[in-house]
């Protein structure tokens, strides 16, 4: 009976996170890359987001986003593979150099159990690691662009979800104004208990993420928008 339960909830937690199937149905662009800076007290790196759109990856229809951020001895990049329907992850390949020292890593998801392996190659080795979570796991990035596509601004919202290492509540705080790409946007606020992500989407129908705290794996830094194109 637990399990049949436990079964049920990730079936009902996957239909509310349903999101059109159709690419025109995204209040974006299929090719939508957002520029950013990385800044801590002043700029640090560059960083960039891209909504590569539907795809077809090894014979699963899946929805790829990629990351990059650049600095000083610093690359990182992400490729994210996520549900069609739900944008959890389930398959993330991330390059790292760091200071001159090179790794390649893999996430594979399975998010009917809440699992996740992780597979490291540095140095010649390669070290592997099954994190359970026992519930639907996300990324960050999937997140960002699920609110894009259904958010609706509800002041004081909650979303509670799960990273791989913790749980995290993020909360719509309220509306404000932040500076980016040179200009004023009109913007909402979301924070995360614990505190780590920090985002300021524009107040418009494509809710663009003007400003990211915490998600750059640089520490404590700022992604605010330089441009965007397409």
């Amino acid at each position: 009976m637990l399990k049949f339960l436990k079964i049920l909830c990730l079936l009902l937690i996957s239909v509310c996170l349903s999101l059109p199937a159709s690419a025109s149905d995204y209040p974006f662009a299929v090719g939508e890359t957002i520029h950013y800076d990385i800044k801590k007290f002043f700029k640090v790196g560059e960083a960039s987001l891209t909504f590569n759109g539907p795809q077809n990856y090894k014979g699963q229809e899946i929805v790829l986003i990629t990351f990059q951020a650049t600095s000083l001895n610093f690359l990182d990049e992400e490729k994210i593979y996520l549900d069609k329907q739900t944008f959890l992850p389930l398959f993330v390949e991330r390059n790292l150099n760091i200071f001159g020292r090179i790794e390649k890593i893999s996430e594979h998801y399975d998010q009917t159990r809440g699992v996740v392996r992780v597979i490291k190659e540095a140095d010649g080795k390669t070290e592997e690691q099954a994190i359970e979570r026992g519930k639907p796991i996300e990324n960050i990035y999937g997140f960002i662009y699920r609110y894009r596509i259904k958010g609706d601004y509800t002041l004081g919202e909650k979303f509670a979800i799960t990273v791989p290492t913790k749980d995290v509540e993020i909360k719509l705080i309220g509306k404000t104004t932040v500076k980016a790409a040179d200009k004023k946007y009109s913007a909402y606020f979301m924070q995360s208990d614990p505190k780590q992500y920090d985002i300021w989407f524009e107040d418009g129908p494509g809710k663009l993420p003007l400003r990211i705290d915490g998600s750059a794996g640089m520490g404590k830094t700022a992604m605010i928008m330089r441009e965007v194109t397409f």
